[in-house]
């Protein structure tokens, strides 16, 4: 088990793949969707919240890095022209689950619950950028993954309360980065499609 402090490690090297994400985003050079970005942002900071009111402590930090980044995002890609906000019927379900998972954590005080709508919803609103990272890879920036990947992996490596509220976030997090980041990295779509036309 590491010692905590490894947390801020994690999420200094978190912020710099989100500000990798972000300078590429600002030139131009990745096509956020602002839609996924936004509940990715949103998604995040009500776990986070939740971890807070149950009492998680420093592990919240990496749940705090993981709405922060696509904060920061989200506002750099207003000044991108190729950004782009299109709303879907999906994109109302998966902002309706985070709302949901507000309501439901209010009326009950149970924070779990927020953080487990909290992570249906992320996981949703991934499901674009998920599809695109494997149609179009190079619209996209692998390092906010691998980053988010190491952030979440050394925070798992210093919980000691192995509760839902201090693995639940982190574990999704973990995973969710290793898909994007492998799609993205290598281009694992396009050797799929091409092996299939052989």
């Amino acid at each position: 088990m590491l010692n905590e402090n490894f947390i801020i490690l994690g999420a200094l090297l978190s912020f710099y793949g989100g500000l990798s994400y972000l300078i590429d985003t600002v030139k131009g050079k990745t096509k956020p969707n602002r839609v996924t970005w936004f509940l990715w942002a949103l998604a995040p900071m009500i776990a986070f919240a939740a971890q807070l009111e149950k009492g998680v402590g420093l592990t919240a930090l990496m749940t705090f890095m993981a709405g922060f980044n696509p904060t920061m995002i989200v506002l750099a890609s207003f000044i991108n022209k190729k950004a782009y906000w299109k709303l879907n019927k999906m994109d109302y379900v998966y902002g309706s689950i985070s709302v949901f998972a507000i309501i439901i954590w209010q009326v009950t005080g149970e924070g779990n619950l927020a953080i487990l709508f909290s992570i249906i919803a992320d996981a949703f609103a991934s499901l674009p950028t998920i599809i695109k990272s494997y149609k179009e890879p190079e619209t996209e920036n692998s390092t906010i993954f691998l980053f988010g990947m190491i952030n979440s992996g050394l925070t798992l490596l210093t919980i000691k309360d192995w509760s839902f509220a201090q693995w639940g976030f982190p574990v999704y997090i973990f995973t969710i980065c290793i898909i994007i980041y492998s799609l993205v990295r290598f281009r694992l779509g396009i050797k799929i499609n091409s092996s299939k036309q052989l």
